[in-house]
């Protein structure tokens, strides 16, 4: 096995301080742990999406459980100045969405792990378009790659992010950004329960029930998160497209007909 990584000082600095980052805009609430034996890796974390506030939701939960985590990222945040040199000297991963390079962000993962480093992955592959903001059904890659590397899976489940930053952000974001310095909502993250995959197999088939076992689990840890909201957001960006085209549903209610969901 490849050498632990070390964190970098950059990323380490930027953990310290990312709770009193997003105090001003939420109230975070931590829930659940890593088992200790966990936290230095190799580990997958895999969150559900639901808006742009959730890589510095997640960081601060993350510091919280004193978790160093190398985030799989878009890469337009990469191509960004300033933003993308700082992304790469902190060790994070590049995802090109839509490109022909997108499955070099696996190995790049593989070897992550390889090193004994903590990976923070979306499944979904995007902000969800679930008309309940319930968690889609997932992508193939992050399972595949637990299997790979043989790294225990925690799902990570969040809520109330969705509130600070509108659909699309930065564009269009000033009223929501002051609405949240005004009201602080409460934000919340739990940490599930870890879920091995070793004896899951390697066919197309066994690879698409892991991905599913890996939502399930999301979903398990969201339901209490959200207990007031069981079906759909009090507060939805009414500019967030929605569709139920990719809707994984593991076992919730189903939801009330939307008007402008694609089919």
């Amino acid at each position: 096995m490849a050498a632990q990584w070390r964190v970098p000082r950059l990323w380490r600095g930027a953990l310290r301080i990312s709770g009193a980052l997003v105090w001003p805009f939420c109230r975070l609430r931590v829930t659940g742990d890593v088992p200790a034996e966990l936290r230095q890796g190799p580990l997958i974390l895999a969150a559900n999406h639901i808006g742009s506030f959730d890589p510095f939701v997640l960081s601060a939960a993350c510091a919280k459980r004193q978790i160093a985590p190398r985030i799989m990222a878009t890469g337009g945040l990469f191509r960004a100045p300033v933003i993308g040199p700082m992304m790469k000297a902190a060790g994070h991963i590049r995802v090109d969405r839509r490109r022909v390079n997108v499955t070099e962000a696996l190995g790049s993962a593989e070897v992550a792990l390889a090193e004994r480093s903590v990976v923070l992955a979306y499944p979904e592959g995007r902000i969800t378009l679930d008309p309940g903001m319930w968690p889609e059904r997932g992508k193939t890659g992050l399972a595949r790659l637990a299997v790979a590397s043989g790294a225990t899976v925690v799902p990570v489940a969040q809520w109330g992010a969705h509130t600070v930053l509108p659909w699309g952000a930065p564009k269009a974001s000033l009223g929501r950004v002051v609405w949240a310095l005004m009201h602080r909502p409460v934000v919340r993250v739990h940490f599930g329960t870890p879920i091995r995959l070793d004896d899951v197999g390697q066919g197309a088939r066994a690879i698409r029930s892991a991905t599913d076992l890996i939502m399930d689990g999301i979903v398990v840890s969201l339901r209490p998160l959200r207990t007031d909201e069981p079906r759909l957001p009090k507060w939805a960006d009414p500019a967030r497209p929605v569709t139920i085209v990719r809707t994984h549903r593991a076992g919730m209610p189903p939801l009330p007909p939307t008007p402008n969901a694609a089919r």
